[in-house]
């Protein structure tokens, strides 16, 4: 027999369903995600930390989970949404079901709602505050926590996934040496690093610039992580320091802090770009990649200094700021995933960009 779980959002709208992960209690903004697959690099994205992520694609888990897929050291997220979860998962690679791998990490998950109704009601209302139970029954209890937690809008959720101690991602040969700080940084963007011959010293957010010099290297690249890039400071101020001295290159979150450094602004967009199938045009040789995105947050370009910081990169499904370049300085950055793989390989290009201006300095 299944229990019930229930998703109950801000504005009091009600889903129903069975729980098919943990059981407990999850608050979080609630988001949807378009990719067809994916799911298990989805869970593991440190950047949907404090988030409740909905799957639009109607069948989950069908392909199970294994642990060369992971993209960072554990599940992020606060929830997990789904029309209809398979409970056979078949795949030569899966080592275990989706909902054990939810249960082991103690996140809730629901299935058996229309992820439709929510998706609709997400893009006309916005992305809101929500609670997933399978503890409460009570309805209004469930609103009115959800509307009492703490949403995203000035937290500093960089602090709730970044490593205490820094690390060596690989110690094979390797020509340069990147530091790589951590604000949620995925797995692939150091696998990325690592095929283009760099040792990635990964370090904690709060690392100052004078630490990251210290260490010698030839690039900083800023990661990817959660929640609204005006609350982390210190990241913004090490960035600003670091302008002109080395090559630098800022990956979604990454992006927006750079563009903080460069005196820029951001703000919240409705529902955020989260999926696999965004449409993003480098104005500089016109071509369109297909990306996948993961950001409730835009960098505003009207706020940047034309003369020294150049559009790059522009999201065609509305028209936001998606990459930008400075003029003198080696510094850009891209606020999708050029370490993903929905095109499979349209924006691998970027890091052999960063690489460029690695040699260019070392020559």
């Amino acid at each position: 027999m299944h229990m019930q779980a229930i998703l109950a959002l801000e504005d009091g709208k009600i889903f129903k369903g069975k729980s098919f992960g943990a059981s407990t209690e999850r608050l979080g903004e609630v988001v949807f995600n378009t990719s067809m697959a994916g799911y298990q690099e989805i869970l593991t994205d440190p950047s949907y930390k404090g988030q409740i992520v909905a799957m639009t694609y109607p069948l989950i888990g069908n392909y199970g989970i294994n642990k060369e897929d992971v993209e960072s050291r554990r599940i992020f997220l606060e929830g997990f949404v789904v029309k209809e979860y398979s409970k056979i998962a078949s795949n030569w690679r899966s080592e275990q079901p989706l909902g054990d791998y939810l249960k082991e990490n103690n996140i809730p998950g629901i299935e058996g709602i229309d992820t439709r109704a929510l998706t609709l009601h997400i893009r006309s209302a916005g992305a809101m505050k929500g609670i997933l139970s399978t503890t409460d029954n009570d309805e209004l209890s469930l609103v009115e926590k959800a509307r009492s937690s703490r949403g995203l809008e000035g937290v500093d959720l960089v602090k709730e996934v970044t490593i205490d101690k820094s690390y060596i991602w690989s110690t094979a040969r390797h020509k340069y040496k990147v530091v790589v700080i951590d604000f949620g940084v995925k797995h692939n963007i150091l696998r990325e690093l690592l095929k283009r011959e760099c040792q990635a010293i990964v370090v904690p957010a709060e690392t100052g610039a004078n630490a990251i010099l210290k260490l010698k290297p030839n690039g900083v690249l800023f990661s990817n992580g959660p929640g609204d890039p005006a609350a982390v400071h210190y990241a913004v101020a090490t960035c600003r320091e670091l302008i002109g001295k080395l090559p630098l290159f800022g990956i979604c979150l990454g992006h927006q802090i750079l563009g903080l450094a460069l005196g820029g602004k951001t703000y919240k967009l409705k529902f955020g770009h989260h999926g696999a199938n965004h449409p993003v045009k480098d104005l500089r040789s016109g071509k369109v990649c297909v990306t996948s995105q993961n950001h409730g947050f835009c960098l505003e370009m009207e706020s940047l200094d034309k003369k020294s910081i150049e559009l790059t990169h522009v999201n065609l499904n509305d028209f936001t700021a998606e990459g930008i370049r400075h003029k003198k300085f080696p510094v850009f950055s891209v606020q999708f995933h050029p370490e993903a793989s929905p095109g499979p390989h349209d924006a691998e290009y970027l890091f052999d960009e960063f690489i460029k201006l690695i040699r260019k300095g070392k020559s």
